[in-house]
C-alpha cells in the first residue's frame, strides 16, 4: 500500500505543488497617508455569521490569503459581531495577525452605538475581544450612527486610542465633504487625521461620491474604498429575474435594479467580460479600480469560487472604449 502511494504521488499526471508564497503577494498599494499597504482588493466580512457559517467563512479568508490579499474588513455591526468572532478565530488558527492589515467600522453595534467618547471607547474594546487581538489597523468611524456627538470630541478620544495602542490609522463612513475639511482643520491642531475613506460606489451608485466629497477627498490625499463594490451581488451577474433573487432581504436590494438602466449595465459588462475572457464580477471590479482615487475596493463573498472570479478583477485593466460602453449603458 506504501508503494502504490508513493507511486501515485509521482506519477507524472499528479498535481503540481505551488512553492513560495502567493503571487498576488507582491501587489500592494499604499493605504492613502495611514503607512500601511494593502492588497487592491479588499475583503468583507458583512456575510460571515449572517449568510455564510463559520466554516465556509473561513475558507473563503483562506482563498482570498492563498491569492495574495492581505486586507479584511469588518465592522461590530455585522451580524451583532459574529462577523468580528469569525475573523478573530480565523486569525489566531492561521497565525497571520501580523500579516493582515484589518479595518474595523464601529458605531453601530446596539451595546455600543454612536461615535460618543463612552461607546466609542468601549466599542473598541469590544471589538479587540472578539477579534481576540490587541490592535486594529483601521478603525473607521461610521458618522451615519451619530449626528449629535461633536467631531472633536469623537477624535479627541480617538487620540487617546491611537497613543494607547489601539488603533493604527483612522477611516470615515457616511461623512460629508463639509465634515471632512473640519477633521483635517482639526488635525492642524493635533488630532489624528482621517486616511480613509469608505463610501458606497458602484457602476450603478455613482451620486453618493459626489462631486464635492470627490473633491474633498482627492485634495486631502485619502484612500478611498468603496463599499458595495457589486452592488449586494447584483453586478456579479447571477441575478437576472425576480424568480432568481428570491424573498429576502438581499433579493429585494437586488431586484431594484432589475430594470431597463440595471439590464443594460450587465450587458455591457458581459460584452467587456468576454472580450477580456473574466467574469462579470472581475469587470465591475476594475471598473472601479480605474476611477480616480479609489485605492481597493470592498468586496463581499458567498464562496472560495467568488474570490477567484472578484481578485481577476485587480489583474484586468479597462481601456477607454471599455469604459465609455459601461459608462453609457449605467446612465
Amino acid at each position: 500500500m506504501r508503494a502504490s502511494a508513493g507511486a501515485a504521488a509521482s506519477h507524472p499526471s499528479a498535481p503540481i505543488p505551488v512553492q513560495g508564497p502567493p503571487v498576488g503577494s507582491a501587489v500592494r498599494v499604499a493605504l492613502g497617508e495611514s503607512g500601511l499597504s494593502v492588497f487592491p482588493l479588499i475583503l468583507g466580512g458583512a456575510e460571515f455569521g449572517w449568510n455564510v457559517d463559520l466554516e465556509s467563512s473561513h475558507d473563503i479568508l483562506d482563498a482570498y490569503l492563498l491569492r495574495g490579499g492581505n486586507a479584511v474588513h469588518t465592522s461590530d455591526a455585522y451580524s451583532a459581531g459574529r462577523s468580528e468572532h469569525i475573523i478573530g478565530q480565523w486569525l489566531h488558527s492561521r497565525g497571520v495577525r501580523d500579516d493582515v492589515v484589518l479595518t474595523v467600522k464601529v458605531g453601530g453595534h446596539p451595546d455600543n452605538p454612536g461615535l460618543g467618547p463612552v461607546s466609542l471607547v468601549r466599542a473598541v474594546e469590544a471589538s479587540l475581544v472578539r477579534l481576540d487581538t490587541d490592535r486594529i489597523d483601521v478603525l473607521t468611524l461610521d458618522a451615519m450612527t451619530d449626528s449629535a456627538t461633536a467631531l472633536e470630541d469623537t477624535l479627541a478620544t480617538v487620540e487617546w486610542l491611537v497613543d494607547s495602542g489601539k488603533v493604527r490609522a483612522i477611516g470615515a463612513a457616511g461623512y460629508t465633504a463639509a465634515q471632512l475639511v473640519e477633521a483635517r482643520i482639526l488635525s492642524s491642531a493635533g488630532y489624528p487625521r482621517l486616511t480613509v475613506l469608505d463610501v458606497p460606489f458602484n457602476v450603478l451608485r455613482r451620486h453618493e461620491f459626489d462631486a464635492d466629497l470627490r473633491l474633498v477627498a482627492g485634495a486631502q490625499g485619502m484612500a478611498v474604498t468603496p463599499s458595495h463594490a457589486l452592488e449586494h451581488g447584483f453586478l456579479s451577474g447571477r441575478h437576472r429575474s425576480r424568480v432568481r433573487t428570491g424573498l429576502s432581504v438581499r433579493g429585494a436590494q437586488m431586484a431594484a435594479h432589475l430594470n431597463r438602466r440595471g439590464s443594460r449595465t450587465l450587458r455591457a459588462l458581459d460584452e467587456v467580460g468576454v472580450e477580456l475572457g473574466v467574469p462579470d464580477a472581475a469587470v465591475a471590479v476594475a471598473w472601479l479600480l480605474a476611477q480616480r482615487l479609489v485605492t481597493a475596493p470592498i468586496v463581499n463573498a458567498y464562496a472560495p469560487a467568488h474570490v477567484e472570479e472578484l481578485v481577476q478583477g485587480v489583474g484586468v485593466r479597462l481601456s477607454r472604449a471599455q469604459l465609455a460602453e459601461i459608462g453609457r449603458a449605467s446612465q
